[in-house]
């Protein structure tokens, strides 16, 4: 897949490689503002299954 993205990139080199990092930016600057804030909602990161009441909260002491 690279290799024919490669291949596709006009111009010279350097301007094969400013085009790609321009791409790489405007796909990392799309998922952050898009994807990623539209995909957090729906992931279950706050769908806890631990249950706190079974022990207490307090850390214990050795006594010393």
């Amino acid at each position: 897949m690279y290799g024919w993205l490669w291949g596709k990139l006009p111009g010279p080199i350097y301007a094969r490689v400013a085009t790609a990092a321009l791409l790489f930016a405007l796909l990392v600057m799309v998922l952050f503002l898009w994807v990623f804030p539209w995909l957090e909602p729906r992931l279950p990161f706050t769908d806890v299954t631990v249950d706190g009441s079974a022990g207490s909260s307090a850390p214990r002491t050795l006594g010393l």
